[in-house]
């Protein structure tokens, strides 16, 4: 959906991203502060995992096309948020690296924000009607996008408001588990509920099975759930192992 600002024509779309990613930036920004590590690194981690992820998600993208790549495909348009994140995470971790951050502190501050920012990135696709939408459906909510990216009369599965929505919910969570669970036990948690909530909304959108009847997403969403579960799993025998220690006869507690 274009607009119009000061006589310059406007992407909804784009600023939905521009949008995620200043609300991430504030968000992580102040979880760094709160863990005693610098804004300016959270900010330096959000720039560059948003630049390398656009790219990654292009780079994906083009990938899934080929070799029936238009001009419309190489436009400002058409992203795999899985590319995305690929491309997003090597570069978060090039920046962890330089700025010599723990990863695991990093990684439980960056759940809630990457949350909140897929969920406002989604209401981007939502409002531009950029095809990311679901199967024809006669339910109350079904909508059509006459005036969509991808135009649609028939109403259809608003997919990315589902999966907007599910967001805010996946945060909400993160938000209370942040204060009770380990940090690599957060981000556990947001790989899983994100991946679960990426595997069942891809059963309303029309992306072709590849294998076993399941889609790519869907494939990527197992993977994500299966990564989450594993570091889950692992922070809590950690944690139950430390504990163990601690409370041996005339063994001093670890320094913390």
């Amino acid at each position: 959906m274009l607009f119009t600002i000061l006589g310059i024509d406007v992407q909804s779309y784009g600023v939905s991203k521009a949008a995620a990613a200043l609300v991430a930036a504030w968000l992580l920004g102040r979880a760094f502060e709160r863990r005693g590590l610098k804004k300016d690194s959270a900010h330096a981690l959000v720039l560059w995992a948003t630049v390398w992820g656009f790219v990654g998600a292009k780079v994906y993208y083009l990938l899934e096309q080929y070799p029936a790549i238009t001009m419309h495909d190489l436009g400002g348009m058409g992203f795999t948020w899985y590319g995305g994140l690929v491309g997003g995470v090597i570069a978060a971790l090039v920046v962890i690296r330089r700025h010599q951050l723990p990863v695991d502190v990093v990684a439980g501050a960056v759940a809630v924000p990457l949350t909140v920012a897929y969920g406002i990135g989604r209401l981007g696709c939502f409002v531009s009607g950029d095809g990311t939408y679901g199967r024809p459906t006669d339910l109350p909510w079904g909508m059509a996008f006459p005036s969509g990216v991808v135009a649609t009369d028939v109403p259809v599965h608003p997919t990315p408001l589902y999966e907007a929505i599910l967001a805010a919910v996946i945060a909400a969570v993160l938000v209370v588990l942040v204060r009770r669970w380990a940090p690599l036990a957060v981000f556990g948690a947001y790989l899983g509920l994100s991946g679960l909530s990426r595997f069942l909304v891809e059963f309303l959108r029309i992306n072709d099975p590849v294998v076993l009847g399941l889609t790519q997403p869907q494939l990527w969403a197992l993977l994500s759930v299966a990564v989450g579960v594993v570091l889950i799993v692992r922070s809590g025998t950690q944690q139950r192992s430390v504990v163990h220690v601690a409370l041996e006869p005339g063994v001093p507690e670890p320094v913390r």
